[in-house]
């Protein structure tokens, strides 16, 4: 009997528990909606358009980025690999890791095209660009890309932290209906429908007969069922035999799967293994949307939703408490020590970056400027006035948004703009 065996045996039993946990949860929530929703096909692995490549923003006059004079001096953190899962909280995070490769003068692997490694499609090898002159090894990833271990570890060095977040599922599926309304074809027919049903919003209208709406054939559906399961590689977004220890393999692979309800104690988690500074760790929320763009969920819909998601739900779970037992050996006391400390270091430096918060795309200059769908409003920062250009540099990263920033490291690696999806 080895050790593996019996990790395996183990992990098949907590799956299990979980899976029957959550078979009831289902059941009794289905008592709240009117119809049972049948099972459905498989999805194809595909989701919405991909994005053209931008200009490289210029960061000339705030190009310092060591604008961290009250950091400690310390050896370079080890390599890392976040899988960037969609609408999680995950800019946010990938934000901070950019901010630190900089500033470390890390070697970032960047998709051989624009901003993702080509999803929908499972990642390989061959999707990242060549390592520059001078870079014997990548030291970190932070794009989109849909999960292969197997060939991410033939690009990332053998001591790499691989890391990723989850957020609850029922949130995480609403932002992506609303984010993907008119890219996501499923969703968009669901938008046409809810133009003729009575007061009712577009999500509402999906759950109620998703399967007449969704096609597993058609291109960019990648996301309109479990999207954080198709992130992550999953091999099917239906149970099988194979999640069980696919599940294994995710545990023993990902140092560290961050929860976005419990964002300040996944950061100080993050900071223990990177050997992170509290200052270091500092954000802001980035790519948020509009208040008036969130669809309140009533009790039907929050039932159809779990059951329409129901293998999120299991992996959300499974990893909670993957999460918290990682806490508890991290001491809870002490835990809640670093996240003050986190929060005092948040703030101080919102206090010195941020002169408004929430602001609607129309008042921001380009460089700061998020990316914008046709169906929400993703707001910004404002950066204040009267600082030194060391405290510029810093303030500006805080908020930058994604493709900015990524634009921005992609030219100062390779010296050139990053190249456009081909469209033939």
């Amino acid at each position: 009997m080895t050790l593996r065996w019996l990790s395996t045996q183990l992990w098949r039993h907590r799956v299990m528990g979980l899976l029957l946990a959550l078979c009831v949860t289902l059941l009794l929530m289905g008592a709240l909606s009117d119809n049972a929703l049948p099972n459905t096909p498989v999805p194809s692995h595909t989701a919405p358009n991909r994005r053209k490549a931008v200009q490289t923003p210029n960061l000339q006059h705030q190009s310092d980025p060591n604008g961290y004079t009250f950091m400690k001096t310390r050896r370079s953190p080890p390599p890392v690999a976040f899988l960037k899962t969609h609408k999680t909280g995950s800019s946010t995070v990938q934000n901070l890791m950019f901010r630190l490769g900089e500033k470390e003068n890390l070697t970032f692997a960047f998709p051989y095209y624009a901003y993702q490694f080509s999803y929908p499609d499972r990642f390989r090898a061959d999707f990242v660009d060549e390592l520059p002159p001078g870079s014997s090894q990548f030291d970190m990833l932070c794009s989109h890309m849909r999960l292969d271990l197997g060939q991410l570890k033939q690009v990332m060095p053998r001591n790499t932290i691989y890391i990723t977040l989850l957020r609850d599922p029922l949130q995480t599926f609403e932002s992506i209906f609303s984010y993907y309304t008119s890219t996501v074809p499923a969703f968009t027919l669901a938008k046409k429908a809810a133009e003729t049903a009575n007061r009712k919003s577009a999500l509402s209208v999906f759950l109620e007969a998703p399967e007449s709406y969704w096609d597993p054939t058609e291109p960019g559906n990648g996301l309109a069922r479990n999207p954080m399961s198709f992130d992550l590689g999953l091999s099917s977004q239906e149970w099988n035999a194979s999640w069980p220890m696919e599940l294994t393999q995710l545990e023993e692979a990902f140092q560290l799967v961050m929860i976005a309800e419990h964002f300040d104690e996944s950061l100080v988690l993050l900071g223990a293994l990177l050997q992170l500074e509290p200052e270091e760790l500092a954000y802001v929320h980035l790519n948020v949307r509009a208040p008036s763009d969130i669809t309140p969920l009533e009790d039907d819909t929050k039932a159809r939703l779990w059951a329409w998601n129901s293998l999120d739900v299991l992996l959300y779970n499974l990893f909670l408490q993957v999460f918290w037992e990682k806490a508890e050996q991290y001491g809870l006391g002490r835990l809640k020590r670093e996240v003050a400390l986190l929060r005092a270091s948040t703030q101080r430096l919102r206090q010195k970056c941020v002169a408004r918060e929430g602001v609607p795309p129309g008042e921001l200059e380009d460089l700061v400027r998020p990316w914008q769908t046709d169906t929400v409003t993703i707001l910004g920062y404002k950066v204040r006035g009267n600082l030194t250009l060391q405290e510029e540099g810093l303030c500006v990263r805080l908020v930058l948004p994604e493709l900015q920033y990524h634009s921005h490291l992609y030219f100062q690696q390779y010296g050139h703009d990053m190249r456009s999806i081909p469209t033939d």
